[in-house]
């Protein structure tokens, strides 16, 4: 049974594709910036490089918990590539999604859930999982009644946890609060960000400012083991809003994480 969101507040972790452009520079420091904000996790996007020992030293260091890791599915040729490297990261879960295009039909579908199969199968080798992170083709899209999302699920091995991007379900016009409460205990990680919800080139705002419910959202389902604030693109200065994003949570008992001085 899932356990009350009063007795647990998921604590908080960055997704480092928000600062991708200065990490691509200087993981490592990027590292320290985040954790003297507050965020007490990271969801690495890349390594930009580095070795993966060193960014697990780093983490380490910094007592920055590794919630998970987006990296390429582990299947064909490139598999055994990926799962050494996160492997030797210390990554417990690699998140990744499929491409727009496979939701244009129930086949692409299929096939993209095949390919998933193949690198939980890959990743139990190595003691890791899997995880599906969606956009929102997955919502525009339906077959005979059903979500391209829905349909997706129902291919997937039982195996796949899920990290629902909250954001871009709304985009595609689902319930986000609706769709994690729906989720269960497979729900594991959700991404968090505000804005118009209109599509891929929207703008990010501080919550509360755009139309997603983020309070409404994080309380939807307390089987939800990490709470990750992302940021696409903003016109706002990123290193204000990640604070405002982390003090948003801290301050309104929505997760737990620390609040700089």
């Amino acid at each position: 049974m899932a356990t009350p969101r009063a007795e647990h507040l998921a604590p908080i972790a960055l997704q480092m594709w928000t600062l991708h452009e200065a990490a691509s520079q200087d993981l490592l420091g990027v590292l320290s910036e985040v954790a003297a904000i507050g965020y007490v996790g990271v969801e690495t996007y890349d390594l930009y490089g580095q070795a993966p020992k060193a960014v697990r030293a780093r983490l380490a260091e910094l007592g920055l918990e590794l919630c998970s890791s987006h990296a390429p599915f582990p299947a064909g040729e490139r598999a055994t590539e990926i799962l050494d490297q996160y492997a030797e990261l210390g990554a417990g879960t690699l998140v990744w999604s499929l491409e727009p295009a496979e939701f244009a039909s129930v086949d692409g579908i299929r096939r993209g859930a095949e390919r998933i199969n193949e690198a939980v199968a890959n990743a139990a080798s190595y003691g890791l999982r899997i995880g599906y992170h969606n956009h929102f083709a997955e919502f525009r899209n339906a077959f005979d009644g059903r979500s391209a999302y829905e349909i997706l699920l129902a291919e997937l091995d039982p195996a796949v946890v899920l990290e629902l991007d909250t954001y871009w379900a709304q985009t595609g016009g689902a319930d986000p609060a609706a769709l994690a409460a729906s989720l269960g205990d497979r729900l594991e990680y959700i991404h968090l960000k505000d804005g118009p919800a209109q599509g891929m080139d929207d703008q990010m705002v501080p919550y509360g400012e755009g139309v997603v419910d983020i309070d409404e959202v994080v309380r939807a389902n307390p089987a939800v083991r990490w709470n990750l604030v992302e940021i696409d693109r903003s016109e706002r200065e990123i290193s204000w809003l990640l604070r405002d994003c982390n003090d948003y949570l801290v301050g309104r008992g929505l997760g737990s994480g620390k609040v700089a001085a």
